[in-house]
C-alpha cells in the first residue's frame, strides 16, 4: 500500500539544497511541491513589480529543478492547503516559516486549523540564521542596538548547511490547471528587460554569485564595499531574499575560504549578514516598523509633502550626479549599491524633508531585493525614527559622498552618461563648472542635465532646524 504524499509548500526558500523543510519533508516519502501566490493577505504589502518579475523567474528556475512537478497556485494558503489534504489525502504538512507579520498570523491560523484536522505539520527556518525570539538581553526582551544583538548572535556559530536531497518522488496533481501565466507576475511596464542583461536568476545563479564574490569582491571588502565602482559587493540579496541561496551557506562559504582572504573582510561581511538578521528581529518583535515610527517622537516631524521633488529624486533628475546615478542605477538594474543607498535615503528625507514612507514605497517597488524587514528598518535609521538609528546630525552631503567614493566618476558617469565628457574637477558640482567647459562637455543645464532642485546648504539647515523642533 502506497504511503499518503506529503505536501511541501515553497515559500522564500526557493531551492533545494539546504532547505530544511524540504529536506525533513523528504523522508516521508512521496512530495506534491507546491508554490501559492497569496495577494489576497498580503494587503499594503504585495510584492513590487520588480520583485514579482524575480519570482516570476525564480519558479521557472525552481519548476526545473523539480522535473516540471511544481504546482502553483494563488489565492489564499489555507483554503489551499486544505482543499489538497482533502483531495489528495494527505497527512502532513512541511514548511519553512516566514516572518511579516501577516504571514505570522495566518500561518499561526493555519497551523491550528491543521492540527485540529489531524494532520501533521511542522515549520523550520530556512531564512535566518538564528531565530528572532533565540537572540534577547538578558530580561528577555528584544535588542533595540546592532552590535549588543550581534556580538551575542554571533556567538553562536550558525548551523551546518543541509545536504540536497536525493530521489525525491515529486508527484503530479492532475486537477490543477494554473499555470506561471496565470500568475500574471511579469510587469506590464517591461522596464525589466534590462534586469535580463543583469542577472541569472536561481539557485544556480545563486552559487555563481556567491563564488565570484569569494574570489574577486571579499578580499578587500572592508574598504572596496564602500565605492560603487569597485567590485567588493556580493549582490545576493535578492537570492537570500527569495532564498535560493541559505544565509547558513553564505555564512560557512565565507568562514572556509582561505587565509588568503584578510580576517578583517570576512568579518566585515558577516557583520552585514548581521544587519539583515537584526532587521528581521526588528520586525518580529515591532511588527509595526513598516509603517509607524519605531520612535514615536517622529511623529511630529515636519515632513513636507511635493510630488515634484519626489518625482525628481524617483527619476534620478536631482540635479546632484552621485543621487541621480544611485536612482538611475536601481531603475535600470533593480539594484542599487548600499553607500549609494544611504546617500539618496538621506537626501529625500534630510534634504527634501519628504517622509521616509515615500522612498520605502518606492524601493518596494522598484528593488529585485525589496525585503520587508530590511527596507523597513534601513529607511527608519536613515531618517532617524528608527532603532540604533542614524544621528539626526548626519547629513550625507552628495557632493563630498561623490569626491570620495567616487573619485574617478567611473560609477556616476556610466549611470549619469550626459556628464561624462565633464572633467572631474566638476563631475559633482556641474553649476560651479564655468560655461567655456560646459560647452565643450556638451552639458547645457536646465536642459541636458538639471539645476538642483534643492540648495544643499539652507536644506541641511532646514533639517537640523526641523529635528531641533523635536527636541532631538
Amino acid at each position: 500500500m502506497k504511503p499518503s504524499p506529503t505536501l511541501f509548500w515553497f515559500r522564500q526558500d526557493l531551492r533545494v539544497s539546504d532547505n530544511p523543510g524540504l529536506f525533513q519533508a523528504a523522508k516521508k516519502g512521496p512530495l506534491i511541491a507546491i508554490y501559492i501566490l497569496d495577494d489576497e493577505n498580503a494587503g499594503d504589502f504585495k510584492m513590487g513589480a520588480a520583485s514579482r518579475w524575480w519570482l516570476h523567474h525564480s519558479l521557472v528556475k525552481l519548476n526545473q529543478a523539480l522535473d516540471g512537478k511544481l504546482h502553483l497556485y494563488s489565492g489564499d494558503p489555507i483554503k489551499i492547503i486544505t482543499g489538497l489534504i482533502d483531495s489528495q489525502k494527505i497527512e502532513a504538512v512541511y514548511w519553512n516559516r516566514c516572518y511579516e507579520p501577516w504571514r505570522i498570523k495566518n500561518d499561526t491560523a493555519l497551523k491550528t486549523k491543521l492540527q485540529e484536522q489531524g494532520i501533521f505539520c511542522e515549520s523550520f527556518n530556512g531564512s535566518l540564521l538564528w531565530e528572532p525570539w533565540e537572540v534577547l538581553k538578558s530580561d528577555q526582551t528584544p535588542y533595540k542596538v546592532f552590535t549588543p544583538f550581534y556580538r551575542q548572535a554571533s556567538s553562536r556559530a550558525p548551523r551546518e548547511p543541509l545536504p540536497t536531497p536525493h530521489s525525491i518522488e515529486f508527484l503530479k496533481d492532475s486537477t490543477n490547471t494554473t499555470t506561471l501565466s496565470d500568475l500574471a507576475l511579469l510587469p506590464t511596464i517591461s522596464w525589466y528587460q534590462h534586469f535580463e542583461k543583469e542577472w541569472e536568476v536561481g539557485e544556480m545563479g545563486a552559487h555563481k554569485k556567491l563564488n565570484t564574490f569569494l574570489s574577486h569582491g571579499l578580499s578587500g571588502y572592508k574598504e572596496g564595499r564602500n565605492h560603487p565602482a569597485q567590485a567588493h559587493v556580493s549582490h545576493l540579496s535578492p537570492y537570500l531574499h527569495f532564498g535560493e541561496i541559505s544565509p547558513q551557506k553564505v555564512w560557512h562559504a565565507v568562514n572556509t575560504v582561505g587565509s588568503e582572504i584578510p580576517t578583517k573582510d570576512k568579518d566585515h561581511f558577516l557583520s552585514e549578514l548581521g544587519w539583515r538578521e537584526f532587521s528581521y528581529s526588528l520586525l518580529y518583535h515591532f511588527p509595526e516598523l513598516p509603517w509607524k515610527n519605531f520612535q514615536s517622537k517622529f511623529d511630529r516631524f515636519p515632513w513636507r509633502e511635493n510630488k515634484q521633488l519626489l518625482k525628481a529624486w524617483q527619476k534620478g533628475a536631482t540635479g546632484y550626479p552621485i543621487v541621480d546615478a544611485g536612482m538611475r542605477e536601481l531603475w535600470q538594474t533593480g539594484t542599487m549599491h548600499n553607500r549609494v543607498r544611504m546617500i539618496v535615503a538621506s537626501f529625500l528625507v534630510k534634504n527634501l524633508l519628504i517622509h521616509w514612507h515615500h522612498g520605502e514605497t518606492w524601493f518596494w517597488d522598484t528593488l529585485l531585493d525589496a525585503d520587508l524587514a530590511n527596507n523597513s528598518a534601513s529607511w527608519q535609521w536613515v531618517a532617524g525614527s528608527g532603532a540604533d538609528a542614524a544621528p539626526y546630525f548626519r547629513i550625507f552631503n552628495p557632493v563630498l559622498q561623490g569626491e570620495k567614493f567616487d573619485p574617478e566618476g567611473e560609477y556616476t558617469r556610466r549611470f549619469v552618461p550626459e556628464l561624462k565628457k565633464i572633467p572631474k574637477k566638476y563631475l559633482f558640482t556641474p553649476w560651479e563648472a564655468p560655461e567655456e567647459i560646459l560647452k565643450r562637455a556638451e552639458v547645457e543645464l536646465g536642459k541636458t542635465y538639471p539645476h538642483p532642485i534643492v540648495n544643499l546648504a539652507d536644506s541641511r539647515d532646514n533639517a537640523l532646524e526641523a529635528y531641533h523642533q523635536l527636541n532631538i
